[in-house]
């Protein structure tokens, strides 16, 4: 091996004694990727927790969370804090983590599916794929009190990740038939009463006295109150 300068070229000994300085003094530099990382052939997409925002999946600690609420706490002195409240899309557990800005977290995409809601067995609830008729099914309590939402061919959406079905989203309302209802008492006008109905999936809604048994009503899913009767 030789090197060669202007001033001639260097022997097999000294030129390999330069080489050696050079890349002692002066290390290559890795690629810096501090978004992207790669395992087994696939990218990996990190995404910094100053943009964890409501709605956002990402896995930590081996669990995947979806966020519920998002707050920055920037003190006097030092890195800024965030909180963000979760979900553990397979357990259904809620809890709070707390990152240091500048960290990051793996962001996950979920693939998101319209599903008919088909019935219950009691341990599981079962679905279809509008486009595939495929009949996925879920543990009843990955829904909890929220299968009480679901009515014979009700669509909503179904997100899955790597093929494991982790989240739901119900339309905004539902409409129930009305198959108990509490006496209204006669006159009992003053300060907007209401009464305590149960529709036909076992629902318990606060409705107007006018509502009667037979009637279908209309409930806002995410809060479980009565909107008006159809």
């Amino acid at each position: 091996m030789k090197v060669c300068h202007e001033r001639g070229c260097l022997g097999n000994m000294a030129a390999f004694l330069l080489v050696f300085m050079l890349t002692r003094y002066n290390p290559p530099r890795l690629l810096d990727i501090p978004y992207t990382r790669f395992k087994d052939g696939d990218s990996i997409s990190m995404i910094d927790v100053n943009d964890l925002r409501k709605g956002v999946t990402f896995t930590h600690e081996g669990a995947l969370y979806r966020v519920l609420e998002y707050s920055h706490h920037k003190p006097g002195r030092g890195n800024a804090t965030i909180r963000v409240q979760v979900r553990n899309l397979r357990t259904g557990a809620t809890r709070e983590l707390t990152f240091t800005s500048g960290d990051r977290v793996q962001d996950v995409r979920l693939d998101t599916t319209t599903v008919e809601y088909l019935y219950s067995d009691g341990e599981f609830l079962h679905f279809m794929d509008v486009e595939t008729y495929e009949q996925p099914q879920i543990r009843a309590e990955v829904f909890g009190d929220d299968a009480l939402y679901l009515t014979e061919n009700l669509q909503l959406k179904l997100s899955s990740y790597e093929g494991e079905i982790i989240y739901y989203e119900l339309p905004t309302t539902v409409e129930h038939k009305v198959v108990e209802s509490e006496v209204a008492v006669a006159g009992d006008t003053a300060n907007n009463p209401t009464k305590q109905v149960v529709t036909e999936t076992g629902l318990k809604v606060q409705v107007p006295l006018f509502v009667n048994v037979g009637d279908v009503i209309r409930i806002d899913t995410r809060t479980g109150e009565y909107v008006t009767r159809v």
